[in-house]
């Protein structure tokens, strides 16, 4: 039975700041409101007018966040679970049409499928859900009968354990919302295999975004020597290793995450070429470069060196010493795959600081190729913020 359209129990009245943002841009901060009538709270429906008073959308309030509204649509359609229904089987159509070779990938990346504060990662059967926003946390029951229904999943398990959902007033939590079972599920992605623990992994579970980038990097390694820096579970160096690399060593400081890649290796049968050590990858990599240790293939995937803008600066400082130290530890014609998950940070102020690390280094460096997140994890044309991973390959002479 379809459930009625949601009541919209407020208005809310864009000022004339707000014609600096982008007009099809789903925030609303704050401070781009002129008034509120009604008396909508946190998670409710507003409608939203422009400084004219025209109509300008329907978003999810919340008045505890800086982002104080975030709009589900621009056209004068009814929200209700017809509406939900639709927008799950337009982010479920999009990946049968641009995944393959995997049983783990995004289902629904946010804003980039207009499902504001929603994010789902299908792992085989299961499905990993966060409600990042109040609004979506109100509504995450519907939501997830819509998702087992559409995708036929056996499993919903909640990891709600981010802290920006503090930022919105909400707990945090780690549960199961539909079904049950193991907190472990082996996932296919290629021709590797590893193991995403729903519990425990950054996340929910595993970074899907960087599978196309690892698969292409694989290609790079064939009989070389790979040194895979801030290595986490090991994914970039197993497909490596699959790949013909002729020995992979991975660096990082998590001895769980550590324990973890040397499962992976087992797991797809190449641990006699896998050596995994627990160090500071700063530190590990200055050592390496005054001992002279060379490497065909460097692989850099750090964790965000930037959350905010206020951060930049030395987030950029973070990365132009890294990819210097990774330059500095290839072979002549060796290879850098050099990553940035920091939002913040732009593709070419990387590409700057990658440059940089090069002239440190006195080394020169062509650029091969420029990528980014798979396209599980779309951009949305008119929020800029829902493109964050870069990723670039390099050749170094």
């Amino acid at each position: 039975m379809t459930m009625r359209a949601e009541k919209i129990t407020g208005q809310v009245t864009l000022n004339r700041h707000w014609l600096a943002h982008e007009p099809g841009h789903p925030w609303v901060y704050g401070s781009h409101i002129h008034g509120i009538k009604g008396q909508p709270v946190p998670g409710d429906l507003v409608q939203v007018l422009r400084p004219d008073g025209r109509r300008h959308g329907v978003g999810l309030f919340n008045p505890s966040s800086k982002i104080t509204v975030r709009l589900l649509t621009f056209e004068d359609e009814p929200i209700g679970e017809d509406f939900w229904r639709r927008r799950i089987g337009q982010a479920i159509r999009l990946r049968q049409r641009v995944v393959t070779g995997t049983n783990a990938y995004r289902l629904i990346f946010g804003e980039g499928d207009r499902l504001p504060g929603l994010i789902v990662d299908r792992y085989g059967d299961v499905l990993v859900m966060q409600t990042l926003t109040y609004g979506m946390d109100r509504r995450k029951e519907v939501l997830a009968d819509l998702l087992v229904q559409e995708v036929g999943a056996t499993a919903v398990y909640l990891r709600n354990d981010a802290k920006s959902r503090r930022l919105e007033g909400l707990p945090l939590e780690r549960r199961f919302l539909r079904g049950g079972g193991p907190l472990e599920v082996e996932i296919k992605e290629g021709a590797a295999r590893f193991v995403v623990n729903l519990e425990r992994g950054q996340k929910t579970g595993w970074f899907c975004d960087q599978r196309g980038n690892r698969l292409v990097a694989a290609g790079l390694a064939i009989g070389g020597e790979v040194l895979d820096v801030f290595c986490h579970t090991g994914a970039f160096g197993i497909h490596a290793a699959l790949a013909g690399a002729h020995s992979v060593e991975g660096l990082d400081v998590g001895e769980e995450v550590l324990t973890m890649a040397r499962r992976h290796a087992v797991m797809n049968h190449v641990e006699e070429r896998c050596l995994y050590r627990k160090v500071d990858a700063f530190e590990e990599m200055r050592h390496l470069v005054k001992t002279g240790r060379r490497y065909d293939l460097v692989i850099l995937d750090p964790p965000a060196f930037a959350r905010s803008r206020q951060a930049l600066p030395r987030a950029l400082a973070g990365y132009q010493d890294i990819n210097r130290l990774g330059i500095m530890v290839l072979k002549p014609e060796g290879w850098l795959v050099t990553s940035s998950c920091s939002q913040p940070v732009s593709e070419e102020a990387l590409w700057t600081a990658i440059q940089s690390a090069a002239r440190e280094a006195r080394r020169q460096i062509r650029l091969i190729d420029r990528r980014g997140q798979g396209p599980d994890h779309p951009m949305l044309a008119t929020m800029p913020e829902t493109r964050y991973l870069k990723c670039f390959m390099v050749q170094v002479f």
